[in-house]
């Protein structure tokens, strides 16, 4: 288009030189020539003039168009921004007021932890005191239990002391009597016989523990035990076989072939005082009912 309208503006030149030419004769055909002359050329100016504006008026509304469209374009974006801004602040606050609700939490679950902490620590140290009181209340209850024996043989021979007679030969406690008389022992044995008993039976700790604690008032008494019915057998009164000896070191070793009657020595250990002996000997004794 730029190159048709300079070709027509070198064209309205060329008429302008022939119309200014002086040297050409000058007839009376040549005025109305010019007339229509700048008639053309003033409708193909008027043309080119409105053709100019109409392609200016196009060009213009093309940028408009293109305008209102960036313009639109740009506020959407705008707008689209301005949205994910208010969504992202949003997103923000809804974290800001976690994190505040977490870190409430969080200083909420330290002091119960502190807490805890402390209240494990005070058990811990009750846990420590009452193990340290169970074991010395264990200590103490073993104690005590070991002393029971002994205990009850004290007051048994306290009860023994106070039946025995003045002036009289034997004492009584709960179906046994020591004789404070010395005989052998085959003499010992019907001696108690005669009065419904025996001599007495040893099959248990704890009746030997009683035993020991009651001859303590006299001095070495015989037990219903001996191998006179059959040599190095052992054997009660009642003929039950023993089971379980409290001998001396180095007993029953039936010196001279001829121990072979069993003798209660409270003066040793409660737990090691028998002594085999010949049955001659003459000795205190116990019965049992």
């Amino acid at each position: 288009m730029y190159g048709k309208t300079q070709e027509q503006n070198m064209e309205f030149e060329a008429i302008y030189e022939r119309d200014e030419d002086t040297s050409a004769p000058r007839t009376r055909s040549y005025i109305p020539a010019k007339g229509k002359a700048l008639q053309c050329r003033g409708r193909r100016c008027l043309v080119l003039i409105t053709v100019s504006l109409g392609l200016i008026c196009v060009l213009l509304l093309i940028f408009i168009i293109l305008q209102h469209n960036a313009v639109t374009a740009d506020r959407d974006l705008i707008k689209s921004y301005k949205n994910t801004a208010e969504e992202f602040n949003q997103s923000i606050n809804s974290l800001q007021d976690k994190y505040t609700d977490l870190m409430t939490e969080k200083h909420q679950l330290q002091n119960n932890f502190s807490s805890l902490s402390q209240k494990k620590l005070q058990l811990e140290t009750k846990f420590n005191d009452l193990s340290v009181e169970k074991s010395q209340l264990q200590r103490d209850f073993d104690s005590l239990v070991q002393r029971i024996p002994d205990f009850a043989y004290k007051v048994k021979s306290d009860e023994l002391n106070k039946n025995v007679s003045k002036g009289g030969n034997q004492c009584s406690l709960d179906g046994f009597f020591i004789s404070k008389k010395a005989m052998s022992w085959s003499a010992s044995r019907q001696y108690c016989r005669d009065r419904g008993g025996d001599l007495v039976i040893i099959n248990s700790v704890e009746k030997q523990r009683l035993m020991s604690s009651l001859v303590r008032l006299s001095e070495r008494s015989w037990i219903g035990l001996s191998d006179i019915v059959n040599e190095g057998n052992l054997t009660w009164v009642d003929n039950s076989p023993l089971n379980q000896g409290f001998w001396l070191k180095g007993e029953p070793n039936d010196q001279g072939g001829t121990e072979d009657c069993i003798e209660l020595m409270p003066s040793n250990p409660v737990l090691n005082n028998w002594n085999d002996l010949p049955c001659s000997e003459k000795r205190e004794f116990i019965c049992e009912k």
